[in-house]
């Protein structure tokens, strides 16, 4: 196990009453938590979002990234369906931790993208891992997503880790004048599948 469980919780929310499930890194001691609503254990494919820790989006407003309207559109989802997980994991800045991102947002500021700006730092544009994810669902028996998300990466990292991904659902919200830029350099540097043209096709899987 690369993870171990820690603890469970209630966790009231203006969206609905979830459970938290705590749980910590074997090696590097690292904590994520997971929440969960409904019947997650039942065997059937599950509403899921993984969401990697932003600070500055999830909870200070920063209108530079996404990463705050998909949490809550993530969660305000997951209600709605009565049923679902989100698991959100310590992984600031796609992996080089605050700090770190303020210099690249300082960079960006300077005109740098945000592939440029870690690079810059001397970072890969995307360090996170997701292998914790396959544990941390095994110990909630769940084996099999509807994933909210926009990312690749993300859908074969959660493969390699186990888990039978039945549907991609995406996820696009909070675009503004801030994070355009940001986006379609998401789109274009690292896949991410977002429409950049009302045109554009977005592939279900």
């Amino acid at each position: 196990m690369t993870v171990r469980f820690v603890e469970t919780c209630r966790l009231p929310t203006p969206f609905a009453v979830f459970d938290m499930h705590g749980f910590e890194e074997v090696e590097s001691g690292q904590e994520h938590v997971v929440l969960t609503l409904g019947d997650v254990a039942s065997g059937e494919p599950v509403l899921a979002r993984t969401h990697s820790e932003c600070l500055t989006g999830d909870g200070l407003f920063s209108l530079r990234c996404d990463c705050g309207f998909q949490l809550e559109h993530a969660l305000q989802t997951i209600a709605e369906k009565g049923c679902g997980a989100l698991m959100y994991l310590r992984q600031e800045g796609r992996g080089i931790g605050l700090l770190n991102k303020i210099r690249a947002y300082n960079l960006q500021d300077k005109g740098a993208d945000t592939v440029e700006a870690n690079e810059q730092l001397g970072f890969a544009a995307d360090m996170r891992d997701y292998s914790i994810c396959g544990d941390m669902l095994a110990h909630l028996g769940i084996n099999a997503l509807r994933l909210m998300t926009n990312n690749p990466r993300k859908v074969k990292a959660l493969q390699e880790a186990g888990l039978n991904i039945v549907e991609r659902i995406p996820l696009e919200v909070g675009r503004n004048p801030y994070n355009d830029s940001y986006l379609s350099t998401k789109a274009s540097k690292l896949g991410h599948w977002l429409q950049t043209h009302q045109d554009d096709e977005i592939p279900n899987k």
